[in-house]
């Protein structure tokens, strides 16, 4: 898939004033192990998606919920699935092709830039990904263009410091400005309402 222009650089945004974790792996748990809370089942009801829709499973990693969704989403709706490791990638677009999902397309984005299609995706799903953001607020403030009107942001993480694989709820509200775990669904601003990048101020983390 081709990637989108490329949005405000890296260095216009202030760092995280936190611990970014490490990305160790393209699973945070067995497949058999989600399968059996029923995460993907959870996500796609409490999100009310629908035959039809594009959804950006952005951190794809192992595409667990990539293939979930394309066949939530039927062959008329979209996953665009978006990782910033090629190597992932690749297997990603293997498992793509040998489950004959024609409704899917992988998409490599920038740690600060996730390079969507303008005005494409209609949900976007970060799972168990957030905490390993290296430029959460160039991520957030370049993901805005690729929206559709009344697109939501939906994160699924645990309630942890980022420096054990989570993010805490009142860092990931101010970050936004804005176990399981918990999912938070955003409503992004708009194009022109969005806070400039020498605006933005880190948010500090305190242990929950």
């Amino acid at each position: 898939m081709p990637l989108a222009p490329p949005g405000a650089p890296a260095s216009a945004f202030p760092a995280p004033d936190r611990p970014v974790a490490e990305i160790i792996s393209p699973i945070w748990a067995t497949e058999e192990q989600r399968d059996a809370v029923d995460e993907s089942g959870q996500i796609v009801r409490r999100l009310g998606l629908k035959p039809g829709m594009t959804v950006a499973d952005i951190g794809a990693g192992s595409g667990y919920h990539t293939v979930r969704l394309a066949r939530a989403l039927g062959p008329s709706g979209r996953v665009i699935a978006q990782d910033v490791m090629p190597n992932y990638l690749a297997d990603l677009q293997q498992r793509v092709r040998g489950e004959g999902l024609g409704n899917v397309t992988v998409a490599l984005g920038d740690p600060h830039d996730p390079r969507l299609p303008a005005g494409s995706v209609e949900v976007a799903l970060m799972v168990h990904m957030y905490h390993e953001i290296e430029q959460p607020f160039g991520l957030l403030y370049n993901l805005v263009p690729a929206l559709k009107p009344n697109a939501r942001v939906a994160i699924v993480d645990l309630n942890r410091v980022t420096w054990e694989h989570g993010t805490p709820k009142d860092l990931l509200r101010c970050e936004l400005a804005g176990d399981i775990g918990y999912l938070a669904v955003f409503k992004p601003p708009t194009e022109a309402s969005r806070v400039r990048p020498e605006a933005m101020k880190p948010c500090r983390m305190q242990k929950p």
